[in-house]
């Protein structure tokens, strides 16, 4: 059962930099499309726009899934884990959501 609750962007357990990983999943097959991270200012912008923004940890910028490609994730629903340091956002997906043209980033399995 899931249960709805007021919380505010503070009772988030954001790690050492300030960020917090984001599991994306399609909110009708239940597939894991991709793993990113948020800051408290990429998720003010997710919940602001209905679109995933996430915070890039290699380029030191926000970007909103699908701005260059097109295939942009409509958000559906924002849960988050019991210990408040998780994110599972539930999405709408247009075209792919791995950047390797693949409609999950796991598409690879190990042997």
């Amino acid at each position: 059962m899931t249960k709805k609750a007021k919380v505010s962007l503070k009772d988030f357990k954001f790690d050492k930099c300030g960020l917090i990983p984001a599991i994306i999943q399609d909110y009708k097959t239940g597939q894991v499309l991709m793993l990113a991270y948020m800051n408290k200012e990429s998720l003010r912008r997710t919940l602001k726009s209905g679109k995933t923004c996430f915070w890039s940890r290699s380029r030191k910028v926000y970007w909103v899934k699908g701005m260059s490609s097109g295939h942009f994730q409509c958000v559906k629903s924002i849960s988050y884990d019991c210990d408040m340091d998780t994110l599972l956002i539930k999405v709408r997906q247009v075209g792919v959501a791995c950047h390797t043209g693949n409609r999950s980033c796991f598409f690879r399995k190990i042997k």
